[in-house]
């Protein structure tokens, strides 16, 4: 395996983790709907739609980042080498053409000859 392939799947690895983490302490936009309805605490359904803070933004980057070393990854791991297209053409390298199957089959033996004689 190539350095630079290590080195993507290193990256990819580390923004999910970084991904899943930053999710887990994210306040989520559900938790206050009760404010909303009984106690009058927040603006709209769902809290104050204000601008995206330090966590949202960098769980952003994050996904940005894990998207574009996938899309690397499937890129690196569909290139084949040069040298050979095709499992086929690479038997017939191997296997020589010295094994030929004969052209007129041997007949079939009839019925009666198979049945033993007493």
């Amino acid at each position: 395996m190539s350095i630079v392939l290590k080195i993507i799947l290193a990256v990819q690895m580390l923004s999910a983790l970084g991904m899943i983490g930053l999710v887990l302490v994210q306040h989520g936009k559900g938790a206050d709907m009760g404010a909303a309805f009984g106690s009058g605490g927040s603006g709209s359904l769902f809290g104050a739609s204000g601008s995206a803070n330090f966590l949202s933004r960098t769980t952003a980057v994050l996904a940005t980042v894990f998207f574009v070393a996938t899309l690397a990854l499937a890129y690196f791991g569909n290139l084949r080498p040069t040298s050979s297209s095709s499992v086929l053409e690479n038997a017939a390298v191997v296997a020589p053409a010295a094994t030929e199957v004969p052209a007129v089959p041997a007949p079939a033996a009839s019925g009666a000859a198979q049945i033993p004689a007493k």
